[in-house]
């Protein structure tokens, strides 16, 4: 059994540093995520309505659950109430934001500067795009937000850009690294005046224009990837390469969160 650490009481994170947000889509590669959970120290952990039912796979317990409650199953959401220690934030059906949105402004709200997302992808096409672009949301600038699939990472660059590392964990074990792939998808329009440093296919104050896949499939050069920009939204989408991928079977081993 996975111990995530010492946590305040149900609806506040206290000195909490890392809010897991667990959306209601795909949780793929279990074993993956619960390794890359080791780096996270006592997350507090915020479930967007069916996403409550990925905590007890990962080995950690959800704080709050949030959204109008139309997805948890019944019996999850049952245990829940009975066990007690958990916060259950209800909203009416009738809303103009998805549960992961609520469940990002309410990590918001609390104050948590590092945000990792889980299980936001898969299932629906519609919710898996709204749940990408949820990334840009206005009310996430200035915090650390990352979206994790198995190993996969994505996270938001905004102007002036900065170095190519995950802003929830820079110093990962799995951070970019010479020979992973790294993916600049520009959203909310154009992006303009991007340049980089150490990608093999390197822009030099160019745009990369919203629609046509041209900044796909780079790879990391050398150590210091960097990408500037000075208008637009860049999503960065980074996957190490298979020869720093620990072996699957390695990773069903008992693991402990870190305190």
């Amino acid at each position: 059994m996975v111990d995530n650490g010492s946590k305040s009481n149900a609806g506040t994170p206290g000195k909490a540093r890392f809010g897991v947000v667990l959306a209601d889509g795909i949780l793929a590669e279990l074993p993956v995520i619960r390794r890359r959970l080791e780096e996270v120290q006592a997350p507090f952990v915020i479930a967007a309505d069916g996403g409550a039912r990925h905590a007890a796979p990962l080995g950690i317990t959800a704080d709050v659950v949030v959204g109008d409650l139309d997805s948890i199953e019944a019996d999850v959401l049952r245990r829940l109430r009975e066990g007690g220690g958990v916060d259950i934030l209800a909203s009416s059906a009738d809303k103009d934001e998805t549960d992961l949105e609520l469940a990002l402004l309410h990590a918001a709200r609390l104050g948590l500067p590092r945000i990792i997302v889980l299980a936001a992808l898969g299932g629906r096409l519609d919710m898996t795009l709204s749940n990408l672009l949820l990334l840009t949301h206005d009310a996430l600038a200035g915090r650390s937000v990352e979206l994790w699939d198995g190993w996969q990472s994505a996270w938001l660059i905004r102007p002036p850009g900065g170095l190519l590392v995950p802003p929830a964990i820079p110093q990962a074990p799995w951070s970019p690294a010479p020979g992973d792939r790294i993916s600049l998808v520009p959203l909310a329009g154009d992006a303009l005046d991007v340049t980089t440093h150490r990608l093999q296919y390197p822009l030099h104050a160019e745009s990369l224009r919203f629609g046509p896949a041209r900044g796909v499939s780079n790879v990391i050069a050398a150590e210091g990837a960097m990408v500037e920009l000075s208008s637009g939204m860049i999503l960065a989408v980074h996957a190490p390469s298979d020869a720093r991928r620990p072996r699957l079977d390695m990773l069903h081993a008992p693991i402990r969160i870190a305190q």
